[in-house]
């Protein structure tokens, strides 16, 4: 299972459960905590949102799915992690809104799964200060112009590289050097 639920599922579902955050948030949060190397749970929501009061969602629901296609597409060895964001026919500003959201949430996830300093690769420490810069920009520097939405696919494969990098360093690597021992 690694086809993640649309935007307007994952909406529905935040807001059913009382989350008041975004789907991208959500995502960003869930998918940081696990590339830090966070339990995958099914209560993960009061986990990766810091609340213990918030439900767990109910098994096989739309954010029980959007957590196993996430741990599923971390984990892929073909690279097909994807970023829930806005839909893509929203305007460019609200996507880019959505992107820095998703920053701002993975950059928290990760750090309530990391806890303190991780041992991050040199590309993995620059990865976690790129996303920090993202994390606080605004779509105020993005128009619709051509040049944005060039501009903000970049960022976005960026950003998706950037989360399966620290999995990578955080996860894989772990693993990696368990078997090795």
């Amino acid at each position: 299972m690694t086809d993640l639920p649309v935007v307007n599922d994952i909406l529905q579902a935040s807001q059913s459960l009382g989350l008041g955050a975004s789907p991208a948030e959500l995502h960003g949060a869930l998918a940081g905590w696990l590339a830090a190397g966070g339990d995958d749970l099914p209560d993960w929501p009061a986990k990766v949102l810091a609340d213990d009061n918030l439900p767990a969602p109910e098994p096989g629901s739309v954010l029980d799915r959007l957590r196993q296609a996430t741990v599923a597409q971390l984990e892929d060895r073909d690279f097909a992690f994807e970023l829930v964001l806005a839909d893509a026919s929203a305007p460019l500003q609200v996507r880019t809104d959505a992107l820095f959201e998703w920053c701002r949430a993975f950059l928290g996830g990760f750090g309530l799964a990391s806890g303190k300093r991780p041992a991050l690769s040199e590309e993995g420490e620059e990865a976690l200060q790129d996303l920090a810069r993202l994390a606080q920009s605004s779509s105020d520097q993005f128009d619709s112009a051509d040049e944005d939405e060039d501009a903000l696919a970049e960022i976005e494969e960026f950003v998706r590289v950037a989360a399966l990098l620290l999995h990578g360093d955080c996860v894989m690597g772990s693993r990696h050097r368990q078997r090795l021992n």
